[in-house]
């Protein structure tokens, strides 16, 4: 009976949510990777909570620049699935280390549309009036912060964005380590503007004049996937 129940409850599941995209790193997916500096693959790399076969680290440096001397390394799904239509949800799992650790006096764009709608940021915003480095993790929807955490090392954050593209709304997601998501803000009235390829796994760090620019920066990801339907709540994902 108990086998019953659990199989019921997984069906159910599978009924109410759909992968629409899969981004998290298998044994049949880790050979299409080019590895370099800037990516790498580990085991080490994951939350240890994940459904991921390996974690995935992300580097940015001086030699990783954009559009002058700004900091960015980043991947981008490619897909053909509806995932900037309807009711959807991105998830991802973000960390750093005491190792090659962000430098809070810089603003960092995390996860993040092309248009902005929503989005990370760790550190310093870009146009506050005061230089004090800021050492919070924060959700952005409409272009204004709607939560934040304190980004202390080795320290899983699992974040999901409910994204109504339909209604024009963003709800957000959180959970630490291997505890479930929660809603934690939202949903919030914004223009959802995507095209379905300019959803950025990864980081952009903007330049600061008179802030040294420091060594590489590394980041971590885990549990990355795009689903439709009912949220999945457990870190280690829908199946």
């Amino acid at each position: 009976m108990l086998l019953a129940l659990f199989t019921l409850a997984a069906l159910l599941n599978s009924i109410l949510a759909a992968i629409l995209w899969d981004g998290r790193f298998t044994a049949d997916t880790i050979p299409t990777i080019t590895t370099s500096k800037y990516i790498s693959t580990s085991a080490s790399y994951k939350n240890p909570a994940s459904s991921d076969a390996l974690g995935l680290k992300l580097t940015i440096d001086n030699t990783a620049k954009w559009n002058g001397d700004m900091w960015r390394t980043e991947l981008i799904p490619q897909t053909t699935a509806a995932i900037n239509k309807g009711k959807v949800i991105y998830h991802s799992s973000v960390m750093h280390t005491s190792t090659n650790a962000p430098n809070p006096a810089f603003e960092h764009q995390v996860c993040f549309f092309e248009s902005h709608f929503t989005e990370l940021k760790f550190g310093w915003i870009n146009g506050q009036a005061t230089t004090t480095p800021d050492p919070m993790l924060r959700w952005y929807a409409g272009s204004q912060s709607r939560w934040n955490t304190n980004f202390t090392a080795d320290v899983w954050h699992n974040v999901a964005f409910g994204i109504d593209f339909g209604a024009g709304s963003v709800t957000f997601y959180h959970s630490t380590g291997a505890d479930p998501l929660v809603q934690t803000a939202g949903p919030i009235s914004t223009s959802t503007s995507s095209d379905g390829a300019d959803w950025h796994l990864g980081v952009l760090r903007l330049s600061k004049s008179g802030v040294s620019d420091g060594g590489a920066i590394d980041w971590y990801y885990s549990g990355v996937y795009i689903e439709s339907g009912t949220l999945a709540t457990s870190v280690s994902g829908s199946a």
